[in-house]
């Protein structure tokens, strides 16, 4: 399926690693360009290289987007690069373990804006270049946000801000027709996630445990599968969507565990 995304300019926050990589990825196959925005310079270029051997093309921009500031710098310098902008998918964060028993007021705010406050700055600073081109916006967020963790609440605080903030935008920006939509995460396979698993006693067997309760196949979800539908939403072969949160997950969150021993 074409989902004529060529020459669209599609920023990606966090789209020098992980599921942000696939995304940027996926975009590029579809014949984007998009404009990975992330802290470390030299993951973003291999990114761009990587794309770029593929007859791709992307933009790569370095921020910090836990500073406000960096924020606005990163859609200023996307205009600058590229002229406009078609689409932004936010999905930079981390899930940093902020928790309700051991954690601080400091931390608190920090993960914040890590995780949530920048997704608000860059639909802001981005919305006058996404009402010219009638945009859409993709929002990634966790599972955290229905299910808990524990240990984590900062992040989960995050990601229920990310769910709430996705039907807010799409009733606000209604009168523009600027779709906005969320992808919901739960396993997906990512190099963060094989570093958090290698910090528990036994990975091996906390793995196939996890896997085996993920209902279709038995298997992690991978960041390819994530990017391709953040690509769909992008696009207008999603015209009348708007407002959801689509779980790639396996059917981890919404189907009886039970289905996956069947």
């Amino acid at each position: 399926m074409d989902l004529l995304l060529k020459d669209k300019i599609i920023i990606v926050t966090g789209g020098g690693k992980g599921i942000g990589e696939a995304i940027a990825h996926v975009l590029a196959g579809e014949g984007a360009i998009p404009v990975i925005i992330g802290r470390n310079a030299e993951d973003n270029k291999l990114v761009a290289d990587s794309i770029a051997s593929k007859s791709g093309l992307a933009f790569t921009i370095t921020a910090e987007l836990s500073d406000p500031d960096h924020c606005r710098k990163a859609i200023e310098e996307t205009v600058a690069k590229a002229g406009r902008i078609d689409g932004l998918v936010n999905n930079a964060g981390i899930n940093d373990g902020v928790d309700l028993e051991n954690g601080t007021y400091e931390r608190f705010i920090a993960s914040l804006h890590q995780n949530l406050v920048h997704y608000y700055l860059m639909a802001h600073h981005a919305l006058p270049y996404l009402k010219r081109a009638n945009g859409s916006i993709v929002n990634i967020t966790s599972k955290t946000a229905e299910t808990g963790q524990g240990n984590t609440s900062a992040y989960a605080a995050s990601n229920g801000g990310r769910y709430a903030l996705t039907r807010e935008w799409a009733v606000e920006l209604l009168k523009y027709g600027i779709r906005v939509n969320a992808v919901v995460v739960a396993e997906c396979w990512t190099p963060a996630y094989s570093e958090w698993i290698k910090t528990l006693s036994d990975p091996e067997e906390k793995l196939r445990e996890i896997r085996s309760k993920i209902p279709l196949g038995n298997r992690m979800t991978t960041p390819s599968e994530i990017a391709q539908t953040v690509a769909f939403l992008l696009s207008e072969k999603s015209s009348h969507t708007t407002g959801q949160q689509i779980h790639v997950d396996g059917g981890y969150v919404h189907l009886d565990r039970a289905l996956a021993n069947a």
